[in-house]
């Protein structure tokens, strides 16, 4: 049962995942790439220009990457404490020596609690994927407008 949760939350998450690398990270990894060519065809810059040409052009896709990062970390962060809190319930019911037919009930009550958990958090991936969104709109935006000095 547990397992089958992980895979469930996973998979949601992965779908996202996808989700915002094909809609918005690959653009942004491309007008990177199209920046940065654009910094080393500059002949008449210093090393250190296109250098810092270079990193400029990759600001975004950083901050988005790393934006979308923190997000998920957030909800991976969330779904564990709840887990846990479950957890926590679980040992102060069951005491220091349980019986086997007392830990196959607490067993079954920490499933369901954890699942709960993880029905919880995928409720809430989609209110997510709407704030990534609007967020990596914008920097995708922004990427799109940096032309280095020619």
């Amino acid at each position: 049962m547990v397992d089958q949760q992980s895979r469930k939350i996973e998979d949601a998450m992965k779908k996202i995942v996808n989700e915002i690398d094909t809609d918005y990270l690959r653009k942004m990894q491309a007008n990177m790439h199209r920046c940065a060519a654009r910094c080393c065809d500059n002949s008449t810059d210093s090393m250190e220009q296109v250098h810092r040409c270079v990193q400029n052009c990759s600001a975004s896709l950083t901050e988005a990457e790393n934006f979308v990062k923190q997000e998920f970390n957030t909800v991976q962060n969330r779904l564990q404490r709840c887990i846990m809190e479950c957890n926590d319930e679980i040992r102060d019911k069951a005491g220091p020596s349980p019986t086997d037919s007392d830990m196959n009930r607490y067993t079954a009550e920490f499933e369901k609690c954890a699942t709960k958990c993880v029905d919880k958090h995928i409720e809430q991936l989609p209110a997510m994927l709407k704030r990534m969104k609007e967020v990596l709109k914008n920097k995708q935006q922004s990427s799109a407008l940096y032309y280095p000095s020619s």
